[in-house]
């Protein structure tokens, strides 16, 4: 059987379970996030046009009728217009019956280096519902994160995505704030995703691993986690003050308490959930699943 080109760790969100990968990108431009680990020591790699082409060959073979692909990388959306075009070309020429759509993991920072024009023309070959790890709208905690934006570029970024008709999933990551700030972060952040239209926000509660800086500076009494019971407490606090339709998405391993719904009408369900697994969950136990969890 033919292998497809995959080089070093590949990641994608849940709701991509059914999605044929397709690696054009291997690492993350960015690699500061201080609490990234999945990446490694992995440096930036873009896949040749000539491997893609092969790949795709591949997938044709087995997966002639693929209805959606997704790009893997930390965020191949960082190539240039006329990459991402000729890659959706191609996918149009491999998978013609499937008529996929095309999607990938994307930073703020890459979004705002395309044109208004350039985001009209990917949505006409193909990509929607990208999605964005944005992790959190706290400009405190962006900056302390070293994430490379601002909460302000968030809403004008998602804005342009808006104009130019291609859906995005927004990232919340619970608990980044650390300790004593898990409200403040809740309230900033319900504040900024309220100003967008994301098809859904998906939730992964902070794991620290070792090769992490935020794991460092945990080690060196610089920075201390939030508590268990203080991420279900700003989970509530996001939910309540969130103004938008959009689907509530919490259930990776990161998440002790899964969670799926809908706003606005599922808001207080949700809430409900929340607070009666809290009080029935003591953060010993909480604890001791967090440190079990081996990899995201």
């Amino acid at each position: 059987m033919e292998l497809l080109h995959f080089n070093g760790p590949v990641w994608r969100p849940p709701f991509e379970a059914t999605s044929q990968l397709l690696q054009v990108t291997a690492g993350c431009t960015h690699h500061r996030c201080k609490f990234c680990s999945l990446y490694g020591t992995q440096k930036f790699r873009i896949s040749p046009m000539e491997e893609i082409e092969t790949d795709l060959k591949v997938i044709q073979l087995y997966q002639p009728r693929a209805h959606r692909v997704f790009l893997t990388g930390a965020n191949p959306m960082a190539l240039t217009f006329s990459r991402l075009a000729d890659i959706a070309l191609l996918i149009r020429k491999y998978l013609r019956d499937g008529q996929p759509t095309i999607g990938c993991f994307a930073r703020i920072t890459d979004i705002s280096r395309k044109t208004d024009e350039d985001l009209r023309n990917l949505h006409q070959l193909g990509f929607d519902y990208i999605s964005i790890g944005t992790e959190s709208g706290d400009d405190d905690v962006l900056t302390r994160m070293d994430k490379g934006y601002q909460s302000a570029d968030i809403v004008e970024q998602c804005h342009r995505l808006d104009d130019a008709g291609i859906h995005y999933n927004l990232t919340y990551l619970t608990g980044l704030a650390g300790h004593g700030l898990s409200e403040r972060n809740a309230l900033r952040t319900a504040h900024i995703f309220s100003q967008t239209h994301p098809a859904s926000i998906n939730f992964v509660s902070l794991t620290l691993f070792p090769d992490s800086i935020l794991y460092a500076e945990m080690q060196h009494g610089e920075y201390t986690p939030a508590t268990e019971h203080e991420r279900l407490d700003e989970l509530v606090t996001l939910i309540r003050n969130l103004d938008c339709k959009t689907q509530l998405i919490g259930n990776t391993v990161s998440n002790p308490v899964t969670f799926t719904g809908y706003l606005p009408t599922d808001r207080d369900l949700l809430i409900h959930d929340l607070q009666t697994s809290k009080a029935a969950l003591s953060e010993d136990n909480l604890e001791k699943y967090r440190k079990s969890i081996k990899s995201l």
